[in-house]
């Protein structure tokens, strides 16, 4: 799937199921949440934190997994509602880290 197709999915989803895109204000909310969320199983599984129930790695991952595919779909119920294409942010995003970044990693003593 096209991320292009994603985003149409996404929009026939939210007018179908969802009735209509929540406020912008309120889905920056929801991301934030999810953000949280994404954390939350992170600092379980790779940090200092530990699970009240433990989990098997397939568990944990699979919570890491859902929450990842949380944040892309409320990301791109962002971009839908804000008329952005993501595959054009994405080519400009990774055209400005190239020519940004192009020997600062490379140089870096600290990697």
């Amino acid at each position: 799937m096209t991320i292009k197709e994603w985003q149409n999915k996404v929009d026939n989803w939210i007018k179908t199921y969802g009735v209509r895109y929540f406020s912008e204000m309120t889905n920056m909310a929801i991301l934030t949440e999810e953000v949280g969320e994404l954390a939350r199983h992170i600092s379980r599984k790779y940090g200092e934190q530990s699970y009240k129930v433990p989990l098997t790695d397939v568990e944990a991952k699979k919570k890491i997994a859902d929450e990842l595919a949380d944040i892309i779909f409320v990301t791109t119920c962002l971009a839908n509602q804000m008329d952005i294409d993501i595959t054009e942010v994405l080519k400009e995003n990774i055209d400005k880290k190239t020519t940004r970044d192009k020997d600062r990693h490379q140089s870096n003593e600290k990697l």
